[in-house]
């Protein structure tokens, strides 16, 4: 294989061809030729194209070689020349000739396979009609491969063969089917779970905010986060933009209320917002790469928004999301969430189910408002989306409508304004048991009435048996059952 050098012939001053492109003047028959000098020559393709781009001349020749031929069918070619010019009497050969091939060039092997070439294809040919397409193109067999004429550049696999076979065979005899291994693609649960997050909070007028997950270690001094609490301990950016993107927040909140406060101070009359974040907990010893479970938070202000707007609608939330029968009780030190201290001490509530907290909510504390220039009453919440994925109940149960009538008692005790509506319910729903359907709470009131400290609280309990109708001898008996439940909270029937 040449490179497509300038070739020179008897006159230096002259030159008369540009090997591979095209060729000279003085390299042509003229009246006088007497002596003619055959070559057979194979040019690199690639140099071809090449000097042929340079040159601006793209010929017959350049087009040919620079696709790549087989320099194997050289010698053929001129002695196939000589052959044409003794039959035809054109002259005389008078010498042979001078070959220099400096590598010749090997026919490629390919294992031959015709089990993997049916299943490639997804035919049942036959092996003998491979052999006889193969052997109509030119191919051979040693042993178990088959040899492809040196031509034949384009022959490198197991597929290269596959595509011959199918030629001969006729792509319109391979039957269509559909491909194995099909990919459909589908959300996960978790994040099917978040995306139904996501609906329920946009459906409820909340409007979704994405922050930085890096933030200033000041924030949590914002949120008056204890020196000792150990949401401190951050994992430290290398290369961070700044001093106020240099950890990697280990509490969501702090970013909400960035979000909240930028909102107040541009004016907003009000603001529902909602994030689904991510927190990065490191190792204790930083040896492994931290934690990032995700954290839903919502927050609030304006005029309509107060603590009950706020539970109300993390209440719908979880409705949907099928959580159910938790808990909710004030916020404490030990509630389980350092960022309780963000929150108003006496307006802040935690949701807990098993022992376990998943949700704190509340008014923020007057002191972080004021850290962030918040001047108005601002709410905020923070929920674990994984515990709330373990809780949530996703195949949802049908009941059939009841063949027998309920009994509906309303009630009104009198009991310690500290003790919280949930402790009274829940005391309500243990006593009355399997029987008990709904129990609505519609009425607390504190006034001249009533004793100072004390509250009356007044509900609804609907009960009904799926075996029967219910007397009223059963239904007494659930009351008694409920007022000494209640008694033993220190509560007593209003008279």
């Amino acid at each position: 294989t040449l490179s497509p050098e300038m070739l020179v012939i008897a006159d230096a001053e002259k030159p008369v061809a540009v090997a591979g492109v095209m060729g000279g003047e003085y390299s042509g028959i003229m009246d006088d030729t007497t002596t003619v000098v055959f070559e057979s020559a194979c040019f690199d393709g690639t140099s071809v194209r090449t000097t042929a781009k340079k040159l601006g001349m793209r010929t017959d020749a350049s087009s040919r070689y620079e696709k790549g031929l087989d320099p194997n069918n050289c010698k053929p070619a001129i002695e196939r020349a000589f052959e044409l010019v003794e039959l035809l009497g054109a002259g005389e050969v008078l010498r042979e000739t001078i070959d220099v091939y400096c590598t010749e060039k090997k026919p490629v092997h390919v294992a031959f396979e015709p089990a993997k070439i049916n299943a490639f294809l997804g035919t049942e040919i036959p092996e003998a009609d491979m052999r006889e397409y193969l052997t109509r193109l030119g191919f051979t067999f040693a042993g178990t491969d088959v040899v492809a004429p040196t031509f034949r550049i384009d022959i490198e696999s197991m597929a290269d063969i596959a595509e011959e076979v199918a030629r001969i065979f006729g792509y319109n005899n391979i039957p269509v089917r559909a491909l194995a291994g099909e990919a459909k693609a589908k959300l996960t649960p978790a994040q099917q779970f978040e995306r139904k997050i996501s609906r329920t909070m946009a459906a409820l007028g909340y409007s979704e905010i994405m922050t930085y997950s890096f933030i200033s270690p000041k924030y949590f001094d914002k949120i008056n986060l204890p020196q000792t609490s150990g949401l401190r301990q951050t994992v430290t950016i290398t290369n961070p933009l700044g001093e106020d993107t240099s950890v990697m927040r280990t509490t969501i909140l702090p970013s909400l209320c960035e979000v909240l406060a930028r909102n107040f101070n541009f004016r907003n009359a009000e603001a529902l917002l909602f994030e689904l974040g991510n927190e990065y907990l490191p190792d204790a010893d930083q040896t492994k790469l931290p934690e990032e479970p995700v954290r839903l938070s919502i927050g609030a202000y304006g005029e309509r928004m107060d603590f009950f707007a706020l539970k109300g609608a993390v209440e719908e939330l979880l409705d949907v999301l099928g959580v159910t029968d938790y808990e909710t009780e004030p916020a404490g030190a030990d509630c389980g969430f350092d960022e309780v201290c963000a929150f108003h001490p006496g307006r802040t509530a935690v949701l807990s189910k098993d022992g376990k907290a998943f949700a704190i909510l509340g008014e923020l504390h007057p002191a972080v408002c004021e850290n962030y220039g918040i001047e108005t009453r601002a709410y905020a919440a923070k929920l674990l989306v994984p515990e709330l994925l373990e809780l949530a109940v996703t195949n949802k149960i049908y009941q059939p409508l009841p063949k027998f009538p309920a009994i509906t008692r309303d009630i009104s005790i009198v009991c310690d304004e500290e003790i919280p509506a949930a402790h009274l319910e829940k005391a309500i729903r243990g006593a009355v048991g399997k029987t008990l359907e709904s129990v609505q709470l519609f009425d607390v009131y504190q006034g001249k009435q009533i004793t100072a400290g004390k509250k009356s609280v007044s509900y609804s309990i609907a009960m009904r048996s799926h075996d029967g109708t219910l007397t009223d001898e059963q239904a007494e008996s659930s009351m008694k059952r409920v007022l000494k439940a209640l008694a033993a909270l220190g509560a007593e029937l209003r008279m």
